[in-house]
């Protein structure tokens, strides 16, 4: 069986110039263009997001449970946290250790997706 190796994900938006500059400005990455002009690439370490304009699509925020479609970890999920609730970040789940080891919290992105962010809790013992 193949191991996974690299996570990409892909994703429709309803405009790609604001989502971009959402995940660029907010979270972090780098924007990342390519010869189709409806598309963008979204890059964070070992992440990429593949963005595709789609105005006419149901929006994500009306997918519920459905518009999260990723689980990022990152080195320092606290101090990520505070950035992006300074940027007024909509937050759809505060953060909180969990019982599976993470300290996590959601957010809401400028299309209306919404992805977790979580750091492993050092256990002791």
């Amino acid at each position: 069986m193949a191991e996974v190796t690299k996570s990409s994900f892909v994703i429709a938006v309803p405009d790609l110039q604001k989502s971009s500059a959402f995940y660029r400005d907010v979270l972090g990455f780098t924007i990342h263009s390519i010869s189709d002009p409806g598309w963008l690439f979204y890059r964070s370490g070992d992440c990429t997001i593949m963005a595709g304009e789609c105005r006419d699509a149901i929006p994500p925020s009306q997918l519920g449970d459905h518009s999260y479609f990723a689980y990022l970890q990152v080195a320092d999920v606290d101090a990520f946290y505070e950035s992006v609730r300074a940027a007024g970040t909509k937050i759809c789940k505060t953060i909180r250790d969990e019982p599976w080891q993470m300290r996590e919290f959601g957010l809401v992105t400028a299309d209306g997706h919404r992805i977790m962010f979580g750091t492993s809790i050092a256990t002791n013992g």
